[in-house]
């Protein structure tokens, strides 16, 4: 059986030609046997395509579109299902192949074969391929079985080795940061009180240094006013202090004497002018 790939060697749109190069590598690297069949440049080729893709597989325009996959005259599909097939790890389904033995699609067909006709016991080779299959899929079923049970016991271990207090979960965590909080929130109470008797020290020693300063450059100021104080007082009290009609009479007698004694000198040098 031989795939023919239909394709356009000159087209101008860069995603078929895209699709197109995809189709054939993945063929290579399958070591699929293939021929491209050119639409572009043959005829032919064209109108056998055209032909041979079913209705229902033909766009709105009727006109398929390459890359389209066939499968000597069966039709296989065009690039989106050709593309879903290979997601689904089922190109050679998809091409009407038998899939090569110890391949994973393989093994797959294999187990849905079992799945359908049940183990064979007696048989060909065939058969004997259907039974290692079997006995495969038995073997991972068990070892499934067996991570299970594994998985569980870790589990149980698990829980066992877990401490009660952190098995509780967020019960246990929000105590211990209760406690936690508690404790700092007491810590900080007492550092806040240290400090603010530190600082209240420091004040109270400040306070007492800038009064002794005050009081140290207000004596003089104070003393000098006090001196003052007490000569203003001398000073009114000289002037309040009441003059005795003796003293007055004592005065005028003395100012009587003066004022003659004035007049007697005078008297000469008016005596020697007018000679």
């Amino acid at each position: 059986m031989v795939i023919k790939v239909f394709l356009a060697s000159s087209s101008g749109s860069t995603a078929i030609k895209k699709k197109q190069q995809d189709v054939l590598g993945f063929l290579e690297a399958l070591k699929v046997d293939y021929a491209s069949l050119d639409i572009a440049c043959n005829e032919d080729n064209r109108m056998w395509m055209r032909e041979n893709v079913p209705v229902e597989k033909k766009p709105t325009n009727g006109i398929p579109l390459p890359p389209q996959i066939f499968n000597e005259e069966s039709y296989c599909g065009d690039y989106e299902t050709f593309f879903d097939a290979k997601e689904d790890n089922a190109v050679f389904a998809f091409l009407g192949l038998p899939p090569p033995p110890g391949s994973k699609e393989a093994k797959e067909a294999e187990n849905a074969f079992i799945l359908e006709n049940g183990p064979v016991e007696n048989g060909t080779v065939e058969n004997e391929t259907v039974e290692n299959g079997t006995d495969d899929a038995e073997d991972e079923e068990n070892l499934e079985a067996e991570e299970v049970e594994e998985e569980n016991l870790d589990d149980d271990s698990l829980k066992r080795e877990v401490p009660m207090e952190e098995f509780n979960g967020d019960e246990h965590t929000d105590e211990v940061e209760a406690e936690v909080g508690g404790e700092t929130g007491e810590e900080a109470a007492e550092e806040d009180a240290a400090a603010e008797e530190k600082v209240a020290k420091e004040e109270e020693e400040e306070a007492v240094e800038n009064t002794e300063e005050a009081a140290e450059d207000t004596a003089p100021v104070k003393q000098e006013e006090a001196q003052e104080e007490v000569e203003d007082e001398e000073a009114k009290g000289e002037d309040d202090h009441p003059v005795s009609e003796g003293e007055e009479d004592l005065g005028s007698e003395e100012e009587e004497e003066l004022r003659q004694l004035e007049e007697e000198e005078e008297a000469p040098e008016q005596e020697e002018e007018d000679e």
